[in-house]
């Protein structure tokens, strides 16, 4: 029996945890999560709302990133100017993205200045006025983005890649869309999409830094408490994904290339997943460790047939994507996929073993507290306990879950998503 990894020497809670943790709610629906730390004189925010691609149509896919990225270009008090002057005029910033399931935005001031970054992004959330000229630029620049990415054999490969593991479902749409899709939005569907699919309820607020947390939740309950949209559109859940009855291949053939990039793999597990905890640690094991663990070994190291080689579990809400990436010269790509191919079959076959186990628990347990170190870490985390329901203690749990992962749960995990008869290959690059 493998022996229990020992705790690195740190004091547990000196993590986040329940006891250091306000968490409070809006009458509108906004969960606020704030921990002091006057260790610096700034704060961060960061947070969510519930509202990504999964509310657009696949004719009008990238209409959330689109909207996304024009809140900041102007308000119904605020120009373009205005709004990026008040916030460069105190050294703070303010970003807003989009993804598949939400719309996230984060910033960082001073504490004193918080109330501005909050009213600012209040502003952009509640009264976005989405000028037609500042409009215009902006799908430019992204119809320009575009082109730049559709000549990226990386890029490539991974929208190869999702399109062939996701067929039918959102996960395999682009949320950047594509030249036709963006070039055939006007601003009135932006104002739309706006109306219907943004709201307060649901929304998550993560605040850390120099400010008390009772003066935090004010604050935010006084910018963003305010919001209401009863017309807005509900989310629409998931849709199930078809289990895949075979292997699927595509190569994209981008002349003038002088490297193919390379993604194998499968749907994996969400992040609500009970043995997602394994599955990160065995990926670590197959392709993240060192030097990029067995992957790395075999297919770069041993073989030299790759640029760059490494494996990803990406649980999100839904069920992210288990695979391997390779930067590749084109006459390499057979080999390097057989190599790749070798090595989940191993992965799936025999346990790990109790040196590679205990190597990545202490990997896991000892970088704990370097990412907790700053606001903007704390922050994530918060975001992350909230948005996966894992509990106020999770971090502080954190150590001893991983200590208790074993090998036996790593290769049932590998095997319930890891077939080799059904795995997806995407490659991208000129020809041999």
């Amino acid at each position: 029996m493998t022996k229990l990894l020992s705790v690195p020497e740190f004091d547990i809670r000196s993590l986040p945890g329940p006891d250091t943790i306000h968490r409070a709610q809006t009458e509108n629906g906004i969960t606020i999560l704030v921990r002091e730390n006057f260790s610096s004189p700034s704060v961060v925010i960061s947070g969510i709302l519930i509202c990504g691609s999964l509310d657009e149509t696949p004719e009008q896919a990238s209409l959330a990133d689109l909207t996304a990225s024009a809140l900041k270009t102007g308000t119904g008090s605020r120009s373009f100017n205005e709004i990026h002057e008040a916030l460069e005029s105190i050294g703070a910033s303010l970003g807003i993205g989009s993804a598949t399931h939400s719309t996230s935005f984060r910033g960082k001031a001073l504490a004193a200045d918080l109330p501005v970054v909050l009213e600012v992004l209040s502003d952009v959330l509640i009264h976005p006025a989405f000028p037609a000229e500042e409009f215009q630029r902006l799908k430019s620049e992204k119809l320009t983005g575009l082109a730049i990415r559709d000549q990226d054999t990386g890029a490539q490969a991974g929208i190869a890649f999702d399109a062939l593991a996701y067929p039918e479902h959102p996960y395999g749409i682009p949320g950047d869309g594509s030249v036709e899709t963006v070039s055939a939005l006007n601003r009135s569907d932006l104002i739309r999409f706006h109306n219907e699919r943004y709201g307060p309820r649901g929304m998550i607020v993560a605040i850390t830094g120099a400010i008390a947390a009772a003066e935090a939740e004010a604050l935010v309950a006084q910018s963003l408490g305010i919001w209401s949209n009863p017309d807005r559109v509900q989310q629409p859940p998931l849709p199930a994904l078809a289990p895949r009855t075979g292997p699927a291949r595509q190569d994209v053939f981008l002349p003038g290339k002088y490297q193919s990039d390379l993604i194998i793999g499968i749907p994996g597990p969400s992040r609500y997943d009970p043995l997602y905890l394994a599955a990160s640690i065995g990926n670590s094991i197959l392709g993240r460790f060192g030097l990029f663990g067995r992957i790395g070994d075999s297919v770069r190291e041993a073989e030299g047939l790759a640029y760059y080689s490494y494996s990803s579990v990406e649980g999100g809400p839904g069920p992210g994507p288990w695979k391997v990436s390779a930067g590749v010269n084109p006459a390499n790509i057979e080999r390097a996929i057989t190599l790749i191919t070798e090595e989940l079959k191993r992965f799936i076959s025999e346990p790990v073993t109790s040196e590679e186990l205990l190597e990545n628990k202490t990997h896991f347990i000892g970088r704990l507290p370097l990412q907790l170190e700053s606001n903007e870490g704390v922050a994530s985390a918060l975001l992350s306990m909230e948005r996966y329901q894992l509990g106020l203690d999770y971090y502080q749990q954190y150590p001893q879950a991983v200590q208790e992962v074993t090998a036996d749960q790593i290769l049932a995990v590998a095997r319930q998503y890891i077939d080799p008869g059904k795995l997806v290959v995407a490659t991208a690059g000129s020809s041999e």
